[in-house]
Parts: structure tokens; C-alpha cells; sequence
């Protein structure tokens, strides 16, 4: 067996390894930017893809130095085409072509693109048998069971990205599940953490994406804001450990220094602990098992000094109680869940609901969907997208009749 010092000497020496990033220009990707430059020569870009950032994707490409770059949005082709001419990387456009970018030969994919959009392109790599540094919770929330089910049959392998997943898969530490007597994820509260109910229903677009201890994207910022982003992550924990929902907690932790915790059968329990910088967890995806030197400040708990948890409170944050109702019903609800929610947050940055109403909303679609058959089970990936593309129509449908001050039940 090679000691942790062959290993890393051996690796310094191999071949670089091949990767590709989807979600290229998103707050991940950059992150994952930061990694690679902090480890020359140590990888490869084959691929990067992006939805519709025509200008930062081909800044990215440039500086991976990549062999291909595609786009979702096809309009932005020529724009792309254009920013990258004489850097010999070749470019593409389409939903097609960032399924093409997804199955170039890689040893790894990080799938960052956010949301629903992210679940075609990652599916596709990972039917390929790639390693998947799975950043897209959405993934496994839209489509949890038919994504185990494909890992499984190709022998492919998911690592979670998000800092409460990697934090508990660090915690594991390789145990067993059936000796794991509870998961718990934490929530730094966000930005409404200690307001009350009432201001908390009344907050604007600008105080939500004022997030205290994080830099995200705007869609998963406002879930944070909400604790929707919590309940998704219960979901996704659901899958990727094979752990039932009643073993699944979450602990409000406004510091985010620990990550996620594990308790096991005999009493004991183990964190994951690290800054609230995404880098850390990227490196250890991109390097496992191997760990990789992170470009972040690093962990300083005495001058941090405290540390506190407190139980979700969901009377004011109803968004996680819907969430882990959808995960305890299972079947397509989570599904549901997932496409009403992106067009809720949609609609509340667009000023069209209010915050407090993106939690009725969602509530309102998962009760429609039970009521009418739409949650069913999907049993493929293509079902599930199916499924997510009648609720999305559905909401979409029920904003343009509805008003701000109506927005409570699905007709």
C-alpha cells in the first residue's frame, strides 16, 4: 500500500487528468478555476460549457486552455464563435452540444450547470461511466432514482460537491449506512435568520441576495433566503446516501463552519468542518482520494471562538417543511417540488410574487400534482424532464391569471 506521500508524488508525476466543466461560468465553475490554478499541471480541460455567458465562457476556455466549448443558448453561437476566434477551441451551440460536451472521453465531470437544466447534460456523462463531481443538486432531486439506478448499472461514481454532501461523505469516512443512526445537514439561516414572520413575508430581491456568509448564483441564493435550498439537499442526501428521510435532520448554524454531521450507532459522531469557501470541497472532488492544496483562507476556530445550532423554525420558513413533506411522500413529488420552485424564485426576482409566496406556490403545485397523477414516479430521466416540463407550463400558466395577493391554490 502506498503512503499518503507515494501516493501524492505519484500522482505529481502521472499523466495530467482529463475533465470537463459544465456550468463553466457560474460561481462553481470559477471556483473550480481557482482550483486548477492552484494545481499546474495537474489536469486537463477537455470541455466547458455554460448556458448563456457567451463572453465569460470563452474567458474561461481561453484560460483552461480547452479543447471544446459549447453553449446552450444557440443564439449566442456566433457571439461565442466570435470571442474565440484563432484560439483553435472548437465551438458549439445547443442543448445537443452540451450533451456532447458531457460525453467527451474525461475522467472526470463537474456538473455545475445550474437547475433543471443541468439534468440532461450530467445524465449524459454519467451514462458514459465518467466520475461525477456532482455540483447540480437539482440532479437527484428531479430525477434521484433514475440517476442512482444508471450509476449503478455503468459503475460509475457520484461525488458531492455541495459542502454539506462532501462534508458528510468526509464524516462517513466509509461506514456502513445501517450504522449510521442520523445525517444532519446544516443551514447558516440566511439573511432572514432572526427576522420575524412578517418581515421575513414582506423582503425584497435585494435583501434575500444578501447572503451573510456565502458568494452563490442568484436562483440558489434566494433558496437559501427561503431554506428551500435545505429541503432540496435533504433530497439529494436521500439519494446519494441511501439513507431514509427519518434519519435526515437539519441544524440552523449561522458561523456555516461545520458543514454536516454524522451519528453513528455507538454514540459517537463526526463532522465536516472547513471555511464557508466552495473551493474546499471542489479540490476534494477534483482530487479524490488524493487531497489537492486549495487556494483559501484557512480554518481558525479560536479566534472564531463560538459556534451555535438552533432547530429550523418553520413556522418562518415553511419553504423546508414542503421539502421534507415531498421527500417523505417520495414518487414524482420531489419532481414537482423542484420545477415549481425554479419558477417561483423566478417570479419573486422578477417582482411578481412576493418571498412569502414562493413557499404557498410551491405548496400549492405539489397538492395539484398529487391530486391530478402528476407525481408519479418517474422511471427515467426523459420521464422525469417530462414531468418538469408540465409543472413548469403549469405555473407559468397560473402567474399570468393570478395576482401578487392571490397566489394560493393551483386551479
Amino acid at each position: 500500500m502506498l503512503t499518503k506521500v507515494q501516493a501524492r508524488a505519484r500522482r505529481s508525476s502521472a499523466a495530467p487528468r482529463s475533465l470537463v466543466i459544465l456550468g463553466a461560468t457560474g460561481s462553481i465553475g470559477r471556483s473550480a478555476a481557482d482550483v486548477l490554478d492552484a494545481t499546474p499541471g495537474a489536469f486537463r480541460v477537455e470541455a466547458v460549457a455554460a448556458c448563456r455567458d457567451a463572453r465569460g465562457l470563452a474567458a474561461v476556455a481561453r484560460h483552461l486552455s480547452a479543447q471544446f466549448a459549447a453553449i446552450c443558448e444557440p443564439g449566442m453561437y456566433a457571439d461565442l464563435k466570435a470571442e474565440l476566434s484563432g484560439s483553435g477551441i472548437e465551438v458549439a451551440a445547443g442543448t445537443e452540444a452540451v450533451v456532447e460536451a458531457a460525453r467527451r472521453p474525461a475522467d472526470l465531470v463537474l456538473g455545475a450547470i445550474a437547475g433543471a437544466a443541468g439534468v440532461e447534460p450530467t445524465h449524459a456523462a454519467l451514462s458514459e461511466g465518467r466520475t461525477i463531481a456532482l455540483a447540480n443538486k437539482e440532479c437527484l432531486v428531479c430525477a434521484g432514482a433514475p440517476f442512482m439506478r444508471t450509476a449503478a448499472e455503468v459503475g460509475a461514481k457520484l461525488l458531492p460537491v455541495d459542502s454539506e454532501h462532501n462534508a458528510i461523505f468526509q464524516a462517513l469516512g466509509g461506514e456502513p449506512i445501517d450504522r449510521v443512526e442520523r445525517m444532519t445537514l446544516t443551514a447558516s439561516g440566511g439573511p432572514f435568520r432572526t427576522w420575524t414572520a412578517n418581515a421575513i413575508g414582506a423582503a425584497t430581491p435585494e435583501q434575500a441576495l444578501a447572503h451573510p456568509n456565502w458568494s452563490m448564483g442568484r436562483k440558489v441564493t434566494i433558496d437559501s433566503a427561503t431554506l428551500m435550498n435545505k429541503g432540496l439537499e435533504l433530497i439529494e442526501a436521500h439519494h446519494i446516501f441511501g439513507i431514509v428521510a427519518e434519519r435526515l435532520e437539519v441544524l440552523v448554524h449561522p458561523q456555516s463552519i461545520v458543514h454536516g454531521l454524522v451519528s453513528f450507532a455507538d454514540g459517537s459522531v463526526t463532522a465536516g468542518l472547513a471555511v464557508p469557501d466552495m473551493k474546499v470541497p471542489i479540490a476534494h472532488c477534483l482530487g479524490f482520494p488524493v487531497r489537492l492544496s486549495t487556494p483559501t483562507r484557512r480554518l481558525d476556530l479560536a479566534t472564531i471562538g463560538t459556534l451555535t445550532f438552533e432547530r429550523p423554525d418553520f413556522e418562518r420558513f415553511p419553504a423546508l417543511k414542503v421539502a421534507m413533506d415531498a421527500l417523505k411522500t417520495g414518487g414524482g413529488l420531489p419532481t414537482v417540488l423542484n420545477a415549481a420552485n425554479e419558477i417561483a424564485v423566478e417570479a419573486f426576482l422578477d417582482r411578481k410574487i412576493g418571498f412569502g409566496d414562493i413557499a404557498r406556490f410551491v405548496a400549492a403545485a405539489c397538492e395539484a400534482a398529487l391530486a391530478d397523477g402528476t407525481a408519479k414516479e418517474p422511471r427515467s430521466v426523459g420521464e422525469a424532464l417530462a414531468v418538469d416540463h408540465v409543472v413548469r407550463e403549469r405555473s407559468r400558466s397560473l402567474l399570468a391569471r393570478t395576482s401578487r395577493s392571490g397566489m394560493v391554490t393551483l386551479q
